[in-house]
């Protein structure tokens, strides 16, 4: 049975992916690690800090997925040595974000045990197009024609 969307409205031809991009990020983990912020920086900037204490550089990555934001961490296992007490779980994590068209990722650095990520939105200049209306020549409507048959 097919699904009744907003997005089956006649009106809005060529916007199904959108109802892909809303399935995406309500599928996104909704776990609460690591802690992170979204500020806006400027006009067109956002920046993503997540809170990555213990992770280095080399435990972290970024990239980017079919106009998804994913940041990963692994801390790899330390096995030389002997914990009496163990508070500190090294962990692994996966946070996504779905990125809108337009949205590019500008860089990420990692400071103090914050990870910042710099988004920086491309707002295209207004274009302004004009369609050329041709006339439509109507078929003439032939006569029949007959064969003479003996």
């Amino acid at each position: 049975m097919a699904r009744m969307t907003a997005f089956n409205s006649p009106l809005l031809l060529g916007f199904e992916h959108l109802e892909q991009i809303l399935d995406r990020a309500s599928r996104t983990s909704a776990e609460g690690y690591p802690p992170y912020n979204i500020e806006q920086t400027s006009d067109n900037g956002l920046r993503i800090t997540l809170a990555v204490a213990g992770f280095s550089m080399n435990d972290l990555s970024v990239t980017i997925e079919d106009n998804q934001l994913m940041i990963r961490g692994q801390q790899v296992e330390d096995s030389d040595r002997v914990y009496i007490h163990r508070g500190i779980a090294a962990r692994q994590f996966q946070r996504s974000f779905v990125l809108a068209e337009g949205i590019d990722v500008v860089g990420a650095d990692l400071d103090n045990g914050l990870l910042h990520v710099d988004l920086e939105r491309i707002v295209p200049e207004p274009e302004v197009r004009t369609i050329h209306i041709s006339e439509r020549v109507k078929a003439t409507k032939k006569e029949p024609k007959t064969i003479d048959v003996e």
